[in-house]
Parts: structure tokens; C-alpha cells; sequence
């Protein structure tokens, strides 16, 4: 398995490759090769600020002489018209990494930004707030980095770090007994120690999960609100548990204040919008 450095640098290696092709023309024509210049990145909307390591993981895997000053860590509330950081080098090389830097700076930052104003809507309370796999293919490990940079924790990285029992694996494997069984008897098989979450779809699943044990966390999937403040009742501390499905910025904190220890919440990731940034000649 790929480490997240490994991951990011293959990722810096396509973008690079779709974007500049056999050469950027446009700046090959008109900027000789040695000439010198600085640019700083200049935002212009409010938000949390995220992905200046991996800008300079950009730069330095494009042209390590060029050289970066930055002024505003990741995780950082900015506002419009801070500059957050500069950066000196061959104007050619300015140009050729301007937007892939932005596009990742873009998308983070958005995505910091929303987890950021999720988990304030849920503060005071003991609920923490969850990323999904709901997230873009080739991008995922940023994503989730940036829902960290924003306050939030990741679920789970993706198939392998974690059982999650879902609605179709219990279906398909004959019911919830079975599924927890097999669950458990391919741990023990691979020498596997992971946790296990089972979702469940109203009070009867809840009931069954509850009476098999062998689960770590339950989710509660399109539970109403006062249907979630009884299940937490009824579970009274024996398990985790996540609420998920159909929740809302409006109705987060609802859920949040039934008790549940987490939400999982997957606009963070599929649903945000870039926060507005530029890269200009300073």
C-alpha cells in the first residue's frame, strides 16, 4: 500500500502531466527562460485556509529552486485580501504551477471551511463530526486531510482500515446474525484486528444488533430526531454511535445535542465549494 507522500507525489505527476502536455506553449513563446519574478497568493473570501504543505510539495516537485515564504499556516481562519504566502523562481515556472497549486489550495480550503462551520454548529456538545468516501476518485486523501485541517475527523480511509457492515451486506449476507458472524470469522482467518460498525435501519435492526454483540459502533440511518434521542437511550453507552443520512447544516446540532457521538456528513467532501483565491505577480 501507498503511503500519503507516495500517494501525493503520483498525484502532482498526473496532474502535471494532463495539464501541461508536451509543454505550456503560451509561456514558452512569450517569457524567456531566465527570467526572475515573485508571486503571492492573494485570498479573497473568508474561510480556513488549507493545503500550503502540499503547495509546496507542488513547487519543489516542479522546480526545487524555486523558493516559498509563507505567512499563514493550514488551519488558519483568513479572511479576504490576506496573503497567505509568496514565492520567488523563474517566472516560467511561476505560471506552470500557478493553477494546479490553486486548484488544490481551492479545494481544500472550501472543504476546510465547511467541515470548519459544521463543527462550530455542533459545539458544546460531545458529538464530533465524520467525512465519508463520498469523495473525489484520485483526491481522496486531501479531502480527508483538509476535513482534519477544518477541525473534523475521517471515518474511514476507504475499504480497508475498517468493517462497516452497510444495508446491502446485511441483506446480501441473510441478515445481521450472519452478517456479524462472517465478520468476525474472516477477522480471525486474515489475523485482522479492526473495528466494526453495523448500520441499522429502525428499532427491530437496533434490537438484533444489540442482542449479538461483536460490533464496536452502530450508525443510525434516517433515524428522526426523536427516533434518535430513543436509540441512544436504549443503547445507553454500550456502543458508539453515529447518526447518518439526510442531515442537514439546519439540523445537525438537533441530532448532535440526542447524544450520538458522531455524524457523518458527506457534503464535506462531495457537495463544497472551492474558497476564492488568486496567484499574482507581486
Amino acid at each position: 500500500m501507498l503511503s500519503v507522500d507516495q500517494l501525493e507525489e503520483k498525484l502532482i505527476e498526473l496532474a502535471f502531466a494532463e495539464d501541461i502536455g508536451d509543454g505550456d506553449h503560451t509561456t514558452l513563446c512569450c517569457i524567456p527562460e531566465d527570467a526572475m519574478g515573485k508571486s503571492h497568493l492573494l485570498v479573497k473570501e473568508d474561510g480556513i485556509i488549507a493545503g500550503i504543505e502540499l503547495a509546496k510539495k507542488v513547487f519543489d516537485k516542479f522546480d526545487p529552486t524555486m523558493k516559498m515564504e509563507v505567512f499563514i499556516e493550514d488551519g488558519t481562519p483568513v479572511k479576504k485580501g490576506d496573503i497567505a504566502f509568496e514565492v520567488t523562481g523563474k517566472i516560467r515556472s511561476l505560471l506552470q504551477t500557478e493553477r494546479l497549486m490553486l486548484n488544490i489550495m481551492q479545494r481544500m480550503s472550501g472543504i476546510a471551511t465547511m467541515t470548519h462551520k459544521y463543527v462550530e454548529r455542533v459545539a458544546g456538545t460531545n458529538c464530533h463530526i465524520l467525512d465519508t468516501r463520498k469523495t473525489t476518485p484520485g483526491l481522496r486523501m486531501i479531502e480527508k486531510q483538509a476535513v482534519k485541517i477544518g477541525g473534523g475527523m475521517n471515518h474511514r480511509i476507504g475499504l480497508f482500515d475498517m468493517i462497516l457492515l452497510k444495508d446491502n451486506h446485511v441483506d446480501f449476507a441473510g441478515g445481521i446474525e450472519n452478517a456479524i458472524d462472517r465478520c468476525h470469522a474472516y477477522l480471525k482467518e486474515k489475523g485482522l484486528d479492526l473495528k466494526i460498525e453495523i448500520e441499522v435501519r429502525n428499532f427491530d435492526e437496533l434490537d438484533r444488533v444489540l442482542k449479538k454483540g461483536g460490533v464496536d459502533r452502530v450508525m443510525l440511518d434516517n433515524f428522526s430526531v426523536p427516533d434518535t434521542k430513543k436509540a441512544v437511550d436504549i443503547i445507553n453507552h454500550r456502543l458508539e454511535v453515529e447518526s447518518s443520512g439526510g442531515i442537514t447544516y439546519d439540523t445537525i446540532r438537533d441530532y448532535a445535542e440526542q447524544g450520538v457521538d458522531f455524524i457523518s456528513v458527506g457534503a464535506l467532501t462531495h457537495s463544497v465549494k472551492g474558497l476564492d483565491m488568486s496567484f499574482k505577480a507581486c
